[in-house]
């Protein structure tokens, strides 16, 4: 067997953007639990290679919108396409792990196998892929994502909390999806380990959307910035106008990530192509 390629992995030119196919559309998505309306007619779409932050406060909607792009929760057809696929289609969900993978916000909830290196392989060998090449992808995703490849004997129970972590992102590269979405990726980690994760983040190559209060961890690496407050689009732009809106952020239960951390990293994430982005394209958007 020939030595993992974690270069495979790791990214490769600016967020696709522009001319462009967007991989992901949303198309006024709307979810309800018991009738109760947890997102409401929310629009937008996500470009290959982007990294988009969707951040808002408690109950704003944003565990529900990752579940409902990846399937797991039913909806109504025609609201969301994910490379060229609609998750409330029966039919065209089964084909959806081949396209998008979550990493959920409790490692535990996704790892089940007796030993890491399985747990790793599970999915590529659940999309029929061939055991010698499934086997070759989990080595090259724990590899990426800094696991020891000599630890896939190893029960994943016996993790730290970060590794676990490792293992499950290791899990879904494995299966080489389009559109990664993270659920508060960096919940429960020490200070080092939400440095290794920020780092990893930087260097994955597909598009990913990540749910999350760390408003520092969004400066560090995200393009874009969605706020969602009340199942509503707030804010959609780069991360340089809305996480430098102290009173926008004030308004939706979060605060500014700081000064000193904007200027060393946030600023950094624009491109001068980038600007706010709204329902309609080329129109800047309503705060």
């Amino acid at each position: 067997m020939s030595p993992p390629d974690t270069d495979a992995l790791t990214r490769n030119g600016p967020p696709a953007r522009g001319g462009d196919t967007p991989l992901l559309h949303v198309n006024r998505l709307s979810h309800s639990y018991g009738g109760f309306p947890v997102l409401a007619e929310v629009s937008f779409t996500v470009y290959p290679r982007e990294c988009v932050a969707v951040i808002g406060p408690n109950g704003a909607g944003k565990t529900t919108l990752l579940l409902r792009l990846c399937g797991v929760l039913p909806g109504m057809p025609g609201q969301v396409g994910v490379g060229g696929l609609d998750p409330a289609d029966p039919q065209q969900r089964r084909k959806l792990p081949a396209v998008v993978g979550m990493v959920f916000q409790n490692p535990d909830d996704q790892l089940f196998c007796p030993s890491v290196l399985e747990d790793v392989a599970f999915g590529p060998l659940n999309l029929g892929v061939p055991p010698e090449e499934a086997w070759q992808r989990a080595l090259q995703a724990m590899e990426a994502v800094g696991l020891p490849t000599s630890w896939g004997d190893r029960p994943p129970h016996q993790l730290s909390g970060g590794d676990k972590r490792r293992a499950a992102l290791a899990g879904v590269l494995a299966m080489h999806p389009q559109l990664l979405l993270l659920d508060e990726p960096t919940a429960f980690l020490d200070p080092r380990g939400r440095r290794e994760l920020i780092h990893l983040l930087k260097r994955i190559s597909c598009a990913q959307l990540i749910a999350t209060h760390d408003l520092q961890l969004v400066a560090a690496i995200a393009s874009r910035v969605i706020l969602l407050d009340g199942g509503r689009l707030i804010a959609d732009g780069p991360p340089e106008d809305i996480l430098t809106d102290g009173q926008l952020l004030e308004q939706h239960g979060l605060e500014p990530p700081g000064p000193p951390y904007l200027a060393s990293t946030c600023m950094s994430q624009a491109s001068p192509s980038q600007g706010l982005q709204s329902d309609a394209p080329g129109q800047p958007s309503s705060r």
